[in-house]
């Protein structure tokens, strides 16, 4: 594989200073410029304020930023004609309805969710789910550190809609039972959210049935496992044409 060039916008913020990091230590893939309204003098590339500016050359772009960051780096992808993988997360349905525009001119690389190990699993619990509902119960625990404003979490969302995607949209999702005294009923999907401390990210499947439990976890021991996914997106996306790719693409 030929070097992989990268346009990171957003890389001043934490995500983008653990890729700065990871690309000085690969071989095959080096950062040329980048974006935010940080300055950074000692940057080893230049960073640009409005991203539409830059000179270098590059081949994909990289995009963990922040909503409002949204406009100028999507055009940039548009004007250079260069794929973008968008690590970006709480777009507008405006916005994602943009990026569909867009992946009709550039390749574009979405998920929910860029942790190798989370998409393998929604892969697993979707073929669990097919198998065992509606005779297993089925129940998500999704844990968090205390200064995550969203519940359920994003992932978690992701994680129950394919589920019930392989189910044929039977289950319906339950976020708490205390308000209301009856037994749990076949269509539910029970989903638990736990803040706390400095968790990074915990998610956890239980397929519950009369006689056994199936349970199907992921633990993030570090953020380095998105910024490691945004990285191997944008390989995977080299010289890729228009369209729409995530991580389930990627991982075939």
């Amino acid at each position: 594989m030929s070097e992989v060039r990268v346009f990171l916008s957003g890389c001043m913020g934490r995500m983008g200073r653990v890729i700065t990091e990871m690309c000085s230590e690969y071989e095959d893939t080096v950062i040329v410029a980048g974006s935010d309204v940080v300055e950074n003098p000692n940057s080893s590339f230049p960073i640009y304020k409005d991203p539409t500016e830059c000179k270098e050359e590059f081949d994909v772009i990289i995009d963990f930023s922040h909503v409002s960051a949204f406009a100028g780096i999507t055009k940039l992808a548009e004007t250079s004609g260069k794929p973008i993988v968008m690590c970006t997360t709480g777009l507008s349905e405006e916005q994602k309805a943009d990026l569909k525009k867009l992946s009709e001119k550039v390749g574009v690389f979405y998920s929910g969710n860029m942790s190798l190990g989370i998409n393998v699993l929604i892969n697993l619990v979707k073929k669990a789910a097919a198998q065992l509902y509606p005779d297993f119960d089925i129940e998500l625990v999704e844990e968090h550190h205390n200064k995550k404003l969203d519940a359920p979490s994003g992932t978690a969302l992701m994680i129950a809609d394919a589920m019930n995607e392989a189910v044929d949209n039977r289950l319906e999702y339950v976020y708490e039972r205390q308000s209301k005294r009856q037994k749990r009923e076949k269509k539910e999907l029970g989903i638990h959210s736990i803040r706390g401390g400095n968790i990074v990210g915990e998610h956890k499947v239980m397929f519950i049935g009369g006689e056994e439990i199936l349970t199907i976890s992921h633990s993030a021991q570090t953020r380095n496992v998105f910024g490691r996914g945004a990285v191997a997106a944008a390989k995977y996306m080299l010289g890729k044409g228009p369209g729409m790719y995530d991580m389930q693409s990627m991982l075939g």
